[in-house]
Parts: C-alpha cells; sequence; structure tokens
C-alpha cells in the first residue's frame, strides 16, 4: 500500500475525515485536488476549501482547476496508481477515470441506488426515511452509476438535520474506507452492479425549494423539509411579506382546526405555528434584516405583531 500513488478529490468538510483516513493509514498521498478557493463575507476574503486548509496542514500538494474536464493534466501529472473521490463538486472527465490502475473509488452518502448526484443526504432527511447509509463505489461517466463495492446502512433518527446526520455518515465512511479499502486493493470486492430500477436522483437544493409552503405541506412533512436544509441553505417561511427562517425546532403531532400556517403564540419559549396534523414549535429562528435570535426574544419583540397571522 505505500507504494501505491493515491490521489485524493474533494471539496468541503464532510471530505475531511475521508482525506485524514487515508493519511493516518499510511498511504502514499501524492496530491489533493479540490474546488477553488472563493471569496466569503462582505470583504470577500479568499478562504481556502475545508479540503484545502487540511492538505495544507497535512503537507499534502494541492491542485484547484477551475474546470476539471478541460485542466486534468495538471492533476494525472502526478502519476496515481488509485483515485479517491468524495463531494467533489464536478464532474470527474473519463480522461480521469481511465488512467489510475486501480481505478477511482468514491465515498458516496446514499444507500445506492437510492439518491444518486449532489444532495442525498439532504434529500433522505426531506424524504423522512428512516435510514441511509455510505457506500464504497466504482467512479464511472454515469453519474454515481458504478459498481458498488461496500456499503454501510446508518439510521436517521426522527430528529436528526441533514448537519448532525453529516456527522454520523463521515465517521461510518471513514471506517468503511479503512476496513474495505485495503480488501479492495487485494483484488477481494467483486463489487455489485447496481440496480437501474431503484435509481432515484437527489438534484441539489434550489432556491424555490428553500421556501416552507405551510398551507400545502403536513405537520411531518414540514418539520422534516425545515431539518433536512439545516445547517444549509436552511429552510423558511413567508409571513405579511417578511422572510423567517427556520433553525431549531421540534414537531407534536396533533389535530387542530386552525389554517395551516397559523401563529398560535408563544408557547414553552417557542413560537408555535399551526399545521395539518400537528404543531411545529420553531426555538430559533432569524427574522429578515436581522441576525439569528431565540424565539422567545423575538415574540417579546416584533414577533408578538405576528400572533394571529398566517405564513404562505
Amino acid at each position: 500500500m505505500e507504494n501505491i500513488r493515491v490521489l485524493f478529490i474533494g471539496t468541503p468538510e464532510f471530505a475531511c475525515p475521508i482525506l485524514q483516513t487515508l493519511y493516518d493509514e499510511k498511504y502514499n498521498l501524492v496530491a489533493v485536488v479540490s474546488q477553488p478557493d472563493k471569496p466569503v463575507g462582505r470583504k470577500h476574503i479568499i478562504e481556502k476549501t475545508p479540503i484545502h486548509a487540511l492538505a495544507d496542514e497535512l503537507g499534502i500538494p494541492v491542485v484547484q482547476p477551475n474546470k476539471l474536464k478541460e485542466e486534468y493534466a495538471s492533476v494525472l501529472a502526478y502519476e496515481p496508481d488509485l483515485i479517491i473521490t468524495c463531494a467533489y463538486g464536478q464532474m470527474i472527465p473519463e480522461e480521469v477515470l481511465q488512467y489510475p490502475k486501480y481505478g477511482c473509488l468514491n465515498i458516496h452518502p446514499s444507500l445506492l441506488p437510492k439518491y444518486r448526484g449532489g444532495a442525498p443526504v439532504h434529500r433522505a432527511v426531506w424524504a423522512g426515511d428512516k435510514e441511509t447509509g455510505v457506500c464504497l463505489m466504482e467512479m464511472v461517466k454515469a453519474m454515481d452509476a458504478g459498481k458498488v463495492y461496500a456499503k454501510t446502512i446508518v439510521p436517521i433518527a426522527p430528529n436528526d438535520t441533514t448537519s448532525s446526520l453529516n456527522v454520523k455518515l463521515e465517521a461510518v465512511a471513514s471506517q468503511l474506507l479503512k476496513e474495505q479499502l485495503p480488501l479492495y486493493l487485494k483484488g477481494e470486492l467483486p463489487g455489485v452492479e447496481q440496480d437501474e430500477e431503484g435509481v432515484v436522483i437527489a438534484r441539489n437544493i434550489s432556491k424555490e425549494e428553500e421556501q416552507v409552503h405551510f398551507s400545502l405541506e403536513s405537520a411531518q412533512e414540514a418539520y422534516n423539509h425545515i431539518r433536512a436544509l439545516l445547517d444549509w441553505p436552511v429552510a423558511y417561511g413567508m409571513i405579511e411579506g417578511k422572510r423567517i427562517k427556520f433553525y431549531e425546532s421540534h414537531l407534536v403531532l396533533e389535530e387542530n382546526t386552525f389554517e395551516p400556517g397559523f401563529v398560535v403564540g408563544l408557547e414553552e419559549e417557542s413560537l408555535k405555528i399551526a399545521l395539518r396534523g400537528g404543531y411545529l414549535y420553531v426555538d430559533v429562528l432569524q427574522p429578515e434584516g436581522k441576525q439569528k435570535m431565540a424565539a422567545k426574544d423575538f415574540m417579546n419583540g416584533a414577533g408578538r405583531n405576528l400572533v394571529g397571522k398566517v405564513f404562505a
């Protein structure tokens, strides 16, 4: 394993434990590929991607092509024998996929073929699924369509958010790679072709999907919607022409006769909103143009004027 030239491709925080595991397990990491660093905040200060920052700490060279499909030569210059990818954010061109002797493997956070695509964790939470998982899979030209070499199932708790579930998946993904990659390199994992009839596409979250529509969603659906978009991009509701983002919340299933979206008031330090089949209790929120705050502070101020009003 020490002589196999491994190149890692990834970008966000979720990919960092995978890179760290490869480093800790003494793989010969010749380079890391990440999306380009981007300006952050009002001052537009350039901030390294999480993978770029970690690679610098570990002393691994970093390549950041704007478009990998056009600039893949800079990656192949490192002559990788094996490529590992996780949450990179760009399609890997066929020239790269076909290069390594040991192929290209991807760590994907779903139980394939369900949730191929860029937002598998968001979509699993939003759908109210009871379980998800992590797959060690073959990279092919079609999106997330390669053979699955190994997988681990992860339960989804009723109050899991995408953020909390990601933490669980990160740990499982690292362990899966640690245990299964040596077997793959020995040729002991034949892989299983995916069942195309079971394919579900997990498209990225659109701007339009960030809004909770209280008149259209049941209590459970609205709660799933909110927890699926935490901690990014964060769901919101519209009331009196203003946007309110929902952070921490909890759900009580209980029949009621209120119009869906009706603001009942402050109860147990939470903003209580009636829904079809239950009540949403928002504990932390962000009014438009304001900082994130506890619901009780909001309701002790401007929020008191919303009691009796209805979210769209």
